[in-house]
């Protein structure tokens, strides 16, 4: 049976997926390890296949690594994929709803934003929370990167292990999948 439509719950290590046919019948569910998704992904579905997901940080990410190979993302945001879920909230019923809010005509979808836009985004969401604190006479945030792991390429399991290793790649600036202006930020 062909896919017509794909809800992708993403999680930090397991991805939930939910593909419909063109009559909305359910013919496809899958709980795969984050290493595993994309391809099988691209081996059950055809490019022109559309697929969501719920917009975050992440999101953006796949959504430019899926257009590129063909593939009609759509991302919506949370609050409009909460009321379609139909019972207790998991990875499956997740990824349910977000296939099902795909489907609805006046469903208003996010536009999937270029590493520039986020890395823009990212830096001006640091400098207000810094601008809060230095307010408040706070301690600086220590999340930085936290918001950069979130971007799709770096994933170290542990935050003790993870900022020195994501802030050696900043210093060294040989990692390009980091953007300019996250390695001047956290580097």
């Amino acid at each position: 049976m062909k896919l017509s439509r794909i809800g992708v719950d993403l999680a930090k290590n397991v991805y939930q997926l939910h593909g419909v046919d063109r009559h909305g019948k359910t013919v496809w569910k899958r709980r795969l390890r984050r290493g595993q998704w994309l391809q099988a992904l691209l081996d059950k579905a055809e490019p022109g296949c559309e697929i969501g997901m719920e917009a975050c940080t992440g999101a953006h990410h796949w959504a430019r690594e899926l257009q590129s190979r063909g593939y009609t993302v759509r991302l919506i945001a949370p609050q409009f994929v909460k009321p379609y879920v139909k019972s207790n909230k998991n990875d499956a019923n997740d990824a349910e709803a977000i296939c099902e809010a795909m489907s609805r005509p006046n469903m208003r979808f996010v536009t999937v934003k270029s590493v520039e836009q986020q890395d823009i985004q990212a830096t001006h969401r640091v400098r207000s929370e810094l601008k809060g604190q230095r307010q408040r006479q706070g301690q600086p945030d220590p999340r930085p990167g936290g918001r950069v792991r979130s971007g799709g390429p770096v994933n170290v399991a542990g935050s003790a292990k993870s900022d020195p290793l994501l802030a050696g790649r900043c210093r060294e600036r040989s990692d390009r999948s980091l953007p300019f202006f996250t390695t001047r930020t956290v580097g």
